[in-house]
């Protein structure tokens, strides 16, 4: 029989929720999985029918997001109900940003959106599904960690993948802009860290392509999510931002790309947006705020 892929890249809005879908219906075991935003019926379903089939059903909720306490409060109310076990992240002023599943420690899914019909229906928002083991594993690790409320054991082994902030987020995204040869393309509606900008701005003097696509050169797509494609071998995908909050001080998470494949659907992803440049300009900050310019 043929084998599952070991990653997969999911862009297009209409087939995030399945892949949500999937990766909790895999789960016979253990199923672990934050939550910042969800108000989609299917998940709740697909998360209560997992807990009623013996899976026991752990969320990290976020102690804080933006609108009221209400809000987080009914979304608690909801979870429970399903018959999930859930815990508040220990931190009740940080943000838990962080957007990822993880089923019976060989499946993860990370992702830049919510599990909202906004974000399943109509946003730049970006998916991987892995079975890469060390992934998994260190995709565990961190939620293990958040959960009991302890310290998480970042790693720094090279070519590691997962990018964790804040702990490493500022590092390891300065290390992937100065590794560039010949560019660095960027989409984030929120970028605004001054250290960053100035970082990138060298870059773009010292000859390296740079084009920052935010909120208005997304077409018909709703910005949310962020990517960052390393000439063309490296990208980025998550719910990190390059702004001071969410460098410095939320519970953010990224995955770092480099087969073929998923990066090829990107570039594709990417020539597809409107108004890319083909040439001219060794810097483009192109759709960037307009106190960014």
């Amino acid at each position: 029989m043929p084998t599952d892929p070991v990653e997969r890249l999911i862009l297009a809005p209409e087939e995030r929720r399945q892949a949500v879908l999937n990766v909790i219906d895999s789960a016979r075991d253990r199923l672990a999985l934050s939550v910042f935003r969800c108000d989609d019926q299917a998940v709740l379903d697909s998360l209560a029918e997992a807990a009623r089939r013996g899976v026991h059903v752990r969320v990290l909720l976020t102690g804080r997001a933006k609108g009221s306490k209400s809000q987080l409060q009914h979304l608690y109310s909801s979870l429970k109900t399903v018959g999930a076990d859930v815990r508040r992240y220990a931190d009740a002023v940080v943000r838990y940003h962080a957007k990822f599943i993880v089923a019976d420690d060989r499946t993860a899914l990370i992702a830049s959106l919510n599990f909202t019909r906004k974000c399943f229906q109509a946003t730049c928002d970006f998916v991987v599904v892995s079975n890469d083991s060390g992934l998994v594993q260190d995709v565990t690790r961190l939620f293990d960690a958040d959960w009991d409320g302890t310290r998480y054991p970042a790693s720094d082994v090279p070519g590691h993948r997962l990018i964790v902030g804040p702990e490493q987020a500022r590092r390891r995204f300065a290390a992937l802009f100065e590794e560039a040869i010949h560019s660095i393309r960027i989409i984030d509606p929120k970028i605004s860290d001054p250290a960053m900008m100035t970082l990138l701005r060298a870059r773009a003097a010292a000859g390296i392509k740079v084009d920052i696509r935010g909120a208005d050169a997304l077409g018909t797509l709703v910005p949310h999510g962020k990517l960052i494609m390393i000439d063309d071998a490296t990208a980025v995908i998550g719910s990190m931002s390059l702004s001071a909050l969410a460098l410095e001080f939320r519970r953010e998470l990224a995955v770092v790309i480099r087969d073929r494949a998923s990066l090829m659907a990107l570039e594709q992803f990417w020539t597809s947006l409107p108004g890319v440049p083909t040439g001219g300009a060794s810097a483009v900050f192109s759709g960037e705020p307009p106190h960014l310019a």
